[in-house]
This record gives C-alpha cells, structure tokens and sequence, in this order.
C-alpha cells in the first residue's frame, strides 16, 4: 500500500483554519465512507484494505459502525466550528475494500447514523461498490430500502484467465444474474472495469465489453491497469514473471472501449467515465473532480474542505484507537495555496467533457490551445463556444494537454 503523503500535523481534535469555511455554502458537500476490508488482497491493488487475518478486537467489521459514527459526531463539530456546517449532502459514497463484506444492516444502519447527523437533499445520490459475489437479492433490496441509489460493481472482466491474474474471486458468470437484480430492485447499475491485465488479449478485452454491454447498465468504468509498487502484481513484474502493460495495447483497448460503448448508447463525459444519460453520471466523482468539499470517513480516508485536505490513520486500529480516545483520526493535512488549487482545478476539469472554460485558461495558454486544435486534439466546435472538449486522441493524450497547460499557471 503506498505511503501516506507528507503534510502538516493537524491539531488533535481536527478543528481547521478559518479559511476552510469560507464560501462554504457555495460549495456542495459529499460524504466518503471508507470500509477496509476484503476477503482476499488482489494483487494488482494497492487501496486500504484488509483481511480478517489482518485485525484483532475494536478494528474488526463488528465495531466498524461504532467507530464509524464517531467519526461522523467529529465532522459535524468541526465543521460547524468554521461555519462550513448544516449543508445538504449532495452524495454519498461507500468504497472500499469491500463494503458489502458488512451485512446490509450494518450499511443501512450507517445510512441512518448519516442522517441523524448530516440533511441530505431530496434527489441524494448513494452509491455503494460491491463484489458480485457478495450481493444476494435479499441484500440488494435492504440496499434499495435504506436509500441506496446506485451500485457499483466491481466485474473487471468476464475472461476468467484474467480475473485469476487480478486475484479477483468472483465468478465471472454470475455478473448478468447480479446486474438483473440490481436492476430489479430499482437501483442504477455501474460496472468497473480494467483493461490492459497481462495475458489480456484483444479477444477478450471484446468479451468484457460484450457481457458488460448485454446487461442494462446505466454507467461504466473503464480504466487501464496501473502497476503499482509494493503490490503482489508489481513485485512479480519486477521478477520478470509478468510483463508491464504495453501503452500501445492500451491505447487500443480504450478505442476499441470507447467505440463499443457509443454504439451502445453511453457516451463519454470523463476520460474514463461513460454514461447512458447526464443523469446517469456518478455525480460522486463529478464532485471530486470539481474540487468540491467531502469529507472522507475511516481508515486512510482523506477529506478535502475549503481548500483543506486531510487523511485518517490508515491502520483500522489506529484509525479506532484515537477516536475512542475522543481525538481525531486525522494525521496529516496540508492548506492548498492559489497556485496549487489552480493547477489541480485545471488537471480535474481538463479530464472532463466541457467542463474546463478557455477563459479561464492562464495568461499564455491561447498559443497551448491553438496548437492542441491543429493536432486535433480538440474538438473545434467546442473551442468556438469556449470549451475544452478532448477528441478520442486527445482522450489519449489528455495528459499530456495538463502538463502544458499548468504550465502556464504562476
């Protein structure tokens, strides 16, 4: 798992600078729940996540609901205290790990502790990830009852030999059954998936694309395997025992994705985000992306408010530790300055549909976006009207367009 980022060491009840109220309530805010644990550790991830073998008593699932409303009583107190308090929660997000290893009880009850706490607007967006194989249709229902909107489910492929080189459980099988109920139940369905595994052919980067696309799915994820350091995946690339993902194969997979996906009916709103309808997009993410406020709840959770951001303890016993003692979870923070919420509000905004304005582009970047439209890496009715709209290549190379353009920025 990757280290904790350097930062300051916040104060021990959590309270924030002034500053991180101010224009609050200009801003939307959105809920994070971090639950940590996982059946097995796959070997391509390095997320915050746990097996039971992993955790003694306090940390476990049992006293994960506990500890969790907490840390939710702390959140409101601190942000009352800067006057970033009593807003509507626009969306709320369960990840993980594994969320639906806890009983649908325990989820719904986490819903409920929310609300006692927290006023969440009427249309309010509630999503949970999930592992096909833990998702039965008694579970889902609960899901649905308790607010629950949408779900998330983590199908990566249909080809079982690349599942077995993800270390994914999950019968591949089983994924038209789950997304059925899903739909059934009157939640919206988003699957997640990964291209670019070694050993992944074209074929059958085709078959995920197909048996995703059978099912009435209203949102995909599609994203190319990243190798990380210190993961089980990254130590047997090291070894030699598995190849690197080649960036020509994955700059294939993601056309080949892309064109799958228009001719069924979802387009692109974010380079790796496809949707059915403006509707149907995770307006979770949208809230990231817009550098909105969230508040990220559990261990290793990180929170960004009012140009704020801080992380919890990653271990759960630690993270359960200092809020038992009364104390905040948080370890680190850093206070953004101009430049950087800048430079980030660029990087964010560039990766969606329309969503960055030229003009407010940095002084210089005019020369940046005529040279991007000559080498058809924007859409040119876009930039007529003011909008950075990225083509299929400047999909690609999105990249490489917010490298340049930060670099205009003081």
């Amino acid at each position: 798992m990757p280290a904790q980022p350097d930062g300051d060491i916040p104060p021990l009840d959590g309270s924030l600078p002034a500053s991180a109220g101010a224009g609050a309530h200009e801003r939307s805010l959105s809920l994070y729940i971090h639950v940590p644990y996982c059946r097995v550790r796959c070997g391509y991830c390095d997320f915050n996540t746990y097996t039971a073998e992993d955790l003694g008593p306090g940390a476990s699932r049992e006293d994960y609901r506990a500890n969790l409303a907490r840390e939710l009583d702390l959140s409101v107190r601190t942000l009352a205290e800067v006057g970033a308090g009593n807003r509507e929660i626009a969306t709320v997000f369960f990840g993980g790990g594994t969320p639906t290893l806890l009983d649908a009880d325990v989820l719904a009850g986490v819903m409920d502790d929310i609300r006692a706490r927290h006023r969440l607007t009427a249309d309010v967006e509630v999503t949970t990830e999930a592992n096909p194989d833990t998702l039965t249709p008694g579970y889902i229902e609960t899901l649905a009852r308790s607010g629950f909107t949408r779900i998330s489910l983590g199908m990566q492929s249909a080809v079982p030999h690349v599942l077995a080189t993800l270390d994914r459980t999950h019968d591949p099988v089983k994924i038209p059954e789950v997304s059925r109920w899903i739909k059934e139940a009157g939640l919206e369905l988003s699957l997640d998936l990964i291209y670019g595994t070694p050993g992944e052919s074209i074929d059958d980067w085709h078959r995920s694309l197909e048996v995703a696309l059978d099912n009435e799915v209203d949102h995909i994820s599609a994203y190319s395997l990243i190798v990380e350091p210190g993961t089980k995946m990254g130590a047997m690339v090291r070894r030699g025992q598995l190849p690197m993902p080649d960036e020509d194969d994955l700059a294939d997979k993601y056309e080949i994705a892309d064109a799958a996906m228009t001719a069924a009916g979802l387009t692109w709103y974010e380079v790796s985000n496809w949707s059915t309808s403006a509707q149907t997009r995770c307006e979770h993410n949208m809230a990231y992306w817009r550098n909105a406020d969230w508040w990220g709840f559990g261990p290793g959770a990180h929170s960004h408010i009012g140009g704020v951001r801080f992380w919890n303890a990653k271990h759960p016993r630690a993270w359960a530790d200092r809020l038992l003692a009364g104390s905040s979870p948080a370890i680190g923070r850093e206070v953004l300055g101009e430049t950087t919420q800048e430079i980030e509000r660029i990087m964010l905004a560039a990766r969606i549909d329309s969503e960055l304005r030229l003009e407010t582009l940095a002084p210089g970047s005019e020369a940046a976006i005529r040279q991007f439209l000559s080498q058809g890496l924007l859409d040119p009715a876009a930039a007529a009207d003011g909008r950075f709209s990225p083509t299929l290549q400047g999909r690609l190379l999105a990249d490489h367009m917010v490298r340049v353009l930060t670099d205009y920025v003081a």
